[in-house]
């Protein structure tokens, strides 16, 4: 055969040029290379509950191993619909309405691939959680940036200019992403700023996709809305949830979309050739974590919150400034005091040399500028852990 010269990046598709890996996963991946305490990537590293444990092992043992219905078992649809009305007074049917997917990030992509086409835009806010800008683009569409401004004091809130909302807006928008509770902020959107997005989605005839996986972490008395409650938004809304981050089980990848009926019909179809199906047996054991009493979700957000007020001081006392989160377990800090050129080399000081590995602050924005003097740190950890990166922090060369 003759030779002939070839050009692997021939065979790549345009697509992937405009992302990279996953960079919170790289710095797990970080963590375990020079093992260091991980405060990067957001999964527990506590036991999940022991109701749900052992519904999935009794899902197992019962021989709930083949394909289950491909957009959901029908235990787990009825139980999202009846918590879904309970939570948040969203009447779901779960027949036509609702989608079970391999985790809120396959259903964040199965949406896109469902709803958007060349040419169109997506609004995003940034910071925003690193799939959402590749999401767009693998789909075929622009991602379209608004900036979330940090707080200007301690106990201050994340906001977003409206003027600079509504210039985002215009003819070829096709959708608006809103995370809240935020990762990796934890900002929790107001009732005030959900309408404000309500009044322009209606405006411009905008479809709005949320991400609501937070949904029972809060703090200070801060109240989760459900987008799809406001008025005029459940036909256009595609609302999307997981069991990931409530029963601390990451790794089950079980999540759903809901969203009107032609929606979920479009959804299903990409998801159907995507996936199949998100795992039998762990859909079941689903069912049955949504059975959890109140007392739970209560104890979950105050866990949550003592995790929160125990880094919080251990990060200002290494130096750090901190952004105080309302919901979600992330910190978003200002490393600004220590001198560093860019966070990427400060996470790698952090990692190698102090022993604590974070996210650098550019993954969560267009422009790597502007996230330049940002880390994020999870404390979704045992005290144990925490305890440790504290020790570890204390290496960490005060600013002057």
């Amino acid at each position: 055969m003759a030779d002939v010269a070839i050009s692997r990046k021939q065979f790549l598709s345009n697509k992937v040029g405009y992302f990279t890996e996953s960079v919170i996963r790289e710095m797990t991946r970080q963590a375990l290379l020079y093992g260091a305490v991980n405060l990067s990537q957001g999964f527990p590293d506590f036991s999940a509950p022991d109701e749900i444990k052992k519904a999935a092992q009794a899902a197992v043992a019962a021989d709930i191993n083949q394909y289950a219905i491909t957009w959901g078992a029908k235990n787990l649809r009825n139980a999202i619909a009846r918590q879904t009305q309970l939570w948040q007074g969203i009447a779901v049917d779960p027949e036509t309405e609702l989608t079970v997917c391999c985790g809120s990030t396959e259903a964040m992509i199965s949406t896109l691939l469902a709803v958007c086409n060349a040419g169109d835009e997506v609004i995003v806010f940034e910071p925003f959680y690193e799939n959402y800008g590749p999401d767009s683009v693998l789909s075929g569409a622009k991602p379209r940036f608004v900036k979330l401004r940090p707080p200007t004091s301690p106990d201050g809130e994340w906001t977003f200019d409206p003027h600079e909302l509504r210039e985002a807006f215009h003819s070829q928008t096709k959708a608006i992403i809103v995370n809240t509770p935020n990762n990796p902020t934890g900002k929790v959107f107001t009732r005030t700023e959900l309408e404000l997005i309500r009044d322009l989605c209606v405006e411009f005839n905008v479809l709005c996709i949320t991400d609501e996986i937070y949904e029972h972490i809060l703090y200070d008395g801060t109240k989760h809305i459900s987008m799809a409650s406001l008025d005029g938004m459940k036909e256009r809304t595609v609302t999307i949830n997981s069991l990931s981050k409530t029963y601390s089980v990451t790794g089950w990848r079980v999540g759903w979309t809901i969203a009107p009926a032609e929606i979920t019909n479009a959804i299903r179809k990409v998801h159907d050739f995507l996936t199949v199906g998100a795992p039998a047996p762990l859909q079941a054991a689903g069912a049955a974590a949504l059975d959890l009493p109140p007392t739970y979700y209560q104890n979950l957000a105050e866990a949550y919150r003592k995790r929160r007020d125990k880094l919080v001081p251990i990060l200002k006392e290494a130096g750090f400034r901190c952004f105080q989160p309302r919901g979600a377990y992330y910190v978003m800090t200002d490393i600004s005091s220590f001198g560093y050129p860019d966070d990427v080399t400060f996470v790698k000081y952090l990692v190698k040399e102090i022993g604590v590995a974070a996210v650098p602050g550019s993954s969560f924005y267009r422009g790597p500028r502007d996230g330049s003097q940002q880390v994020r740190f999870a404390f979704c950890k045992k005290d144990e852990t925490l305890d440790e990166a504290a020790r570890c922090l204390q290496k960490l060369r005060r600013p002057s």
